[in-house]
């Protein structure tokens, strides 16, 4: 009976050796997997990106999070691709097509990890003339976006209006939203295609300013099977191979943070305020017109798949030059 029991103890023990990582004389075993503490740099832009975000950031400085995280604010993503390439980046909120570009110069190089934004883009007037893509014919349109995103997203959804962006209207492209606003404040008659959160900044300034058409809207109109796809979240290929566990802890905390942003709108524009992200009272206005999202795995890849199709058809430079392959899509 004491040789049963005897035997019995030590299985258990070497049961529990294994199970701590230990090996049978109780040393540990330095081959068996261990949790790494690391601090994950993440970057995003002044916006929508960002402000979907700010839960996240409120939670990591209270010591709230799982992981240890370093924020980065921008005013554009033209400084995450240098940083994601010299490793000074994890994770960074860029422009749908520039993550594919990306992509292709970095030999896969970054991985999409999850569609953040959709269309945040707003034409918008100060009369009544615009009730649909088909009275822009024969207008002048003010617009920021020259040669991006912006630009073939409009060119798209007029294309597929029968409407020739060359021909049958006047695009004219401003430096930034800064000369568009003060474009569309000296003319009464003017039409323009603005992002928010700018559209309800400028609101704020210029009387009798409206909504016309959301192009978002307009996109989903054409049922081509995809998204307008704004922004997107990148990580470093290297970085989620060694450290698959931080970031799936990230997606599951920055998930619960767009859906803290999107169900209490007054809470999260004191955050945002407070980060200086955008002005409180801009925030509230703007956040339920920003799309801010999280789609991650399939739903990110159906959606950003066809968007950078699109892109690809009407100037392949877009996108880099070529459409990713599948292992640009984490999770999918």
């Amino acid at each position: 009976m004491k040789r049963k029991l005897t035997a019995l103890l030590l299985a258990l023990c070497m049961l529990l050796c294994l199970a701590s990582g230990c090996d049978t004389a109780g040393n540990i075993d330095d081959d068996q997997p261990k949790a790494e503490d690391v601090t994950v740099r993440v970057g995003a832009m002044n916006g929508p990106t960002a402000m979907g975000m700010v839960k996240l950031m409120d939670d990591a400085e209270n010591g709230k999070t799982s992981n240890e995280y370093e924020f980065s604010l921008e005013t554009g993503a033209d400084v995450f691709a240098p940083a994601l390439a010299k490793g000074e980046l994890d994770i960074a909120a860029v422009p749908a097509n520039l993550a594919s570009i990306l992509y292709n110069n970095t030999d896969g190089g970054v991985k999409v990890i999850a569609v953040n934004t959709l269309g945040v883009l707003y034409v918008v007037e100060r009369g009544d003339t615009v009730k649909s893509v088909q009275d822009l014919k024969g207008k002048t349109i003010y617009a920021t976006g020259e040669g991006a995103a912006p630009e073939f997203g409009l060119r798209y959804i007029l294309k597929e209006n029968g409407i020739d962006a060359d021909n049958d209207l006047s695009i004219r492209w401003c430096a930034d939203t800064t000369e568009a606003l003060s474009l569309i404040a000296a003319d009464e008659s003017a039409v323009a295609m603005l992002p928010q959160p700018f559209v309800t900044a400028a609101q704020s300034k210029v009387p009798g300013l409206r909504i016309a058409l959301n192009l978002n809207e307009e996109w989903e109109a054409l049922g081509n099977g995809s998204a307008m796809v704004t922004g997107v979240l990148v990580v470093r290929s290297e970085f989620a191979q060694q450290h698959p566990e931080q970031l799936d802890r990230f997606l599951e905390e920055y998930k619960a943070s767009v859906e803290y942003v999107t169900e209490n709108n007054e809470e999260a524009a004191a955050l945002i305020g407070g980060y200086e992200i955008v002005a409180e009272p801009i925030a509230l206005m703007a956040l339920p017109y920003c799309n801010i999202t999280c789609l991650t795995a399939k739903d990110m890849k159906s959606a950003l798949e066809g968007y950078l199709k699109v892109l690809h058809d009407m100037k392949p430079a877009a996108v880099g030059g070529e459409l990713p392959g599948a292992d640009f899509y984490y999770g999918a």
